[in-house]
C-alpha cells in the first residue's frame, strides 16, 4: 500500500484502531504518514470506497474523508504524548530542517526579526550566532535600530555559549515560537510569496498580481502589504518622503510614527519644516499611548498610500535587495 493508500486508511479508521496501528510504526514512519494524512485534503468518496473496499465494507457509504493538520493532530494525540506530537506536527508543517537552527534559517527574516524584537537582547544574540550570517543581516536591519546594535555589542562580547542555557533558548524557540509560526503557516506562505513579488521586474508583478486579485482579491491585497513594509520607507529619496508627506494625513502619521523607530521617525521629521516637525512631535508626546493595533492600521495605510504613488510614478520604492534600483545623481 503506498503512502498517499495509506493515508486514506488511516483517516477512515476509528480514532481508536488507528491508535493501535500507529503505536507499532517508529517515529520516521509515523512522520511520514502523517504528512501525507495532513495534507491530503478532500478525497472523493468513491475514490476512498475503491481503495478500501477489501478492507471495510462500512466505508463504502462513509462519504467523502478530509484530511487536515487538525484532524491529523487530532488523531495522533489519542495515542502519544503531547510533545512527542508536536515534534511531529512541527516537522510535517515546517519551516524544514532538520535541528532547530536549521529550521530558524528557514523562518522568514520578518517573522523571527517580529518575534525577537520582544526578547532580551542577548537572548536574541544567541540565536542569530546559530544562524547564517546573511540570514542573521536581513533579521537585525529589521530590528528597531536601538534594539539592534544593543544586540551586536552582545554578539562582538560573547563567549563560548554554555550548553544548559543553548538548551534552554532552543527549548523555547521550541515550545513558543515554532508552535505559533505553525499555527500561522499559512501567513509565512503570504510573507514568501511577498518576497518572491518583490523580486519580479515590474511588469511581471503586474501581470502576476492581476491574475491573482482576479482569482483571489484578499489574498491578492494580504500579499501587497507584505511586500513593502511600512520601515521600508526609510529608502524613499528626500523628494519621495515629501510627496508621501502631502498625502499621508497628519493624525495618520502620528499614530504610525508612535511606534516607528527613532530612525524611522528622523526620515519624516526631517522633511517638514521646523516648526511643522516641532508641533507633530510635541502633539505626539502629549497624545499618550495608543495601541498597537492602531499603529499596525496606520502604518499599513501609510505603506498602501506609498504603492499607489509608486504605482503613479511619483514616487520610487526600492525593493532593497536589486542595486538597479538605487537612484544615481
Amino acid at each position: 500500500m503506498g503512502p498517499q493508500k495509506a493515508a486514506v486508511f488511516m483517516l477512515s479508521l476509528q480514532e481508536a484502531q488507528a491508535g493501535k496501528i500507529l503505536q507499532m510504526m517508529d517515529d520516521e514512519e509515523i512522520r511520514s504518514l502523517s504528512s501525507y494524512m495532513a495534507t491530503l485534503g478532500t478525497v472523493n468518496a468513491s475514490l476512498v470506497e475503491e481503495l478500501i473496499k477489501n478492507f471495510s465494507e462500512q466505508l463504502s457509504t462513509s462519504g467523502s474523508l478530509v484530511g487536515t493538520f487538525e484532524s491529523t493532530e487530532r488523531l495522533l494525540t489519542k495515542v502519544m504524548n503531547p510533545e512527542r506530537v508536536q515534534q511531529i506536527m512541527e516537522e510535517i508543517r515546517g519551516p524544514s530542517g532538520r535541528t532547530m537552527w536549521d529550521k530558524l534559517g528557514n523562518v522568514n527574516e520578518a517573522v523571527l526579526a517580529n518575534y525577537l524584537k520582544n526578547e532580551y537582547p542577548q537572548t536574541v544574540a544567541v540565536i542569530l550566532t546559530k544562524v547564517k550570517p546573511s540570514h542573521a543581516a536581513r533579521v537585525l536591519a529589521l530590528l528597531p535600530e536601538n534594539f539592534a546594535m544593543e544586540v551586536v555589542m552582545r554578539m562582538l562580547r560573547m563567549e563560548t555559549v554554555q550548553k544548559d542555557i543553548l538548551a534552554h533558548v532552543e527549548k523555547t524557540l521550541r515550545t513558543e515560537f515554532m508552535t505559533n509560526l505553525a499555527r500561522s503557516n499559512r501567513a509565512d506562505s503570504k510573507g514568501l510569496m511577498a518576497e518572491i513579488f518583490n523580486s519580479f521586474d515590474r511588469s511581471t508583478e503586474n501581470r502576476f498580481m492581476a491574475a491573482l486579485e482576479e482569482r483571489t482579491p484578499d489574498m491578492a491585497q494580504q500579499i501587497k502589504q507584505l511586500m513593502f513594509t511600512f520601515e521600508d520607507l526609510q529608502r524613499l529619496d528626500p523628494s519621495g518622503v515629501q510627496v508621501l508627506l502631502r498625502q499621508v494625513p497628519k493624525e495618520q502619521l502620528m499614530i504610525a510614527l508612535k511606534g516607528a523607530s527613532e530612525a524611522m521617525k528622523e526620515i519624516f521629521f526631517s522633511n517638514m519644516s521646523e516648526r511643522a516637525a516641532k508641533m507633530m512631535r510635541d502633539d505626539m508626546a502629549a497624545s499618550g499611548p495608543v495601541r498597537l493595533r492602531d499603529v499596525d492600521e496606520a502604518q499599513s495605510a501609510i505603506v498602501a498610500t506609498a504603492k499607489s504613488l509608486a504605482d503613479a510614478n511619483e514616487i520610487i520604492l526600492s525593493s532593497g535587495g536589486d542595486s538597479s534600483d538605487e537612484l544615481v545623481y
